[in-house]
């Protein structure tokens, strides 16, 4: 007679004998998802310092300096007096900003993991990135503009059009010629795609970012790092803005550059995680979210540019 054996193959496939005393094992430590580091918030070193009052819109102003005055006085004749010229202003909008979850009581019970702490990091990480989101987009507008290539146009942007070290010389003699002031040192900031990052590495040539590395330390080629170059130091991160404007659908990438009080923040309330009240008949929900009243807005055009261009790694 042929022998029956109660398996935890068949218990796991249920055609035997005491089926379901094997079960799945989940670990209940949960991992995050992937995520990049918020830093565009950072650029926004001009805030507003002596209000008159409350308001929904705050009202920056910039005095204007006297054109000067080379030719040489008259003894004997009075010198006219010259009007200053009306202050320049620059408006903030501020609008709310938030989001929220709600958490059943049934989840608390019910779930194999302990959800608050999760939930709480997850709304704080929401609160961080939605912020930094809302900054880049007033950011990375404004009229200085170096295109990829030869283009002169978005649209026209293809993935050949690389960066090269030519546009970052570009923007950082733009940035001194306009006065506008480093933001650490001598040296201008610099936020780059990764996938950008990849192409300035890889340009070859005696202009090129590559050969004084491999000639001189090579610590950056070994960590995969920029570092500070032509006048820059550049961060990187995934967060830099792009979309498929150019041609063909390619990637457009900015890569955006600037000095101090490039972007200017107002805030009203500054942005955090809530708690909200439990206002249900049966008690069972319970709202968490961030909340928050700011607003951005580029403050010195001449301290800012920014550099269009594909990827060939896109």
């Amino acid at each position: 007679m042929a022998n029956a054996y109660t398996s935890s193959t068949g218990n796991l496939a249920g055609t035997a004998g005491a089926a379901g005393l094997v079960q799945k094992a989940y670990d209940r430590l949960l991992d995050f998802a992937l995520r990049s580091e918020p830093l565009i918030r950072s650029v926004a070193d001009k805030k507003p310092t002596k209000l008159a009052n409350p308001g929904s819109t705050v009202v920056l102003q910039l005095y204007a300096d006297l054109s000067e005055q080379t030719t040489a006085l008259t003894e004997s004749t009075e010198r006219d007096s010259v009007q200053i010229a009306a202050p320049t202003s620059v408006t903030i909008t501020l609008a709310e900003y938030g989001n929220s979850v709600l958490v059943t009581r049934a989840l608390e019970l019910f779930s194999l993991a302990d959800v608050d702490p999760a939930i709480a990091n997850i709304i704080a990480f929401n609160l961080a990135g939605s912020i930094d989101t809302v900054a880049q987009t007033e950011l990375r507008g404004g009229t200085n503009v170096i295109y990829g290539g030869t283009r002169t146009n978005t649209v026209t942007i293809a993935a050949t059009d690389t960066i090269t070290s030519a546009n970052i010389r570009k923007a950082v003699a733009k940035l001194r010629s306009g006065l506008s002031v480093p933001r650490k040192g001598s040296m201008y900031w610099a936020g780059i795609h990764p996938e950008v990052s990849h192409d300035l590495r890889a340009e070859t040539g005696a202009g090129g970012w590559r050969l004084p590395h491999e000639y001189n330390s090579n610590d950056n080629i070994w960590a995969g790092e920029i570092g500070s170059y032509e006048g820059a130091y550049f961060v990187e991160s995934a967060r830099m803005f792009n979309d498929t404007d150019g041609a063909s659908s390619a990637k457009v990438y900015r890569t955006i550059l600037c000095g101090k009080e490039a972007l200017a923040e107002a805030v009203a309330e500054e942005p955090h995680v809530v708690i909200g009240p439990v206002i249900d008949q049966l008690m069972r929900f319970r709202p968490m979210g961030w909340y928050g009243v700011l607003g951005f807005k580029r403050y010195r055009e001449a301290a800012l540019y920014r550099i269009l261009n594909g990827s060939s790694v896109a």
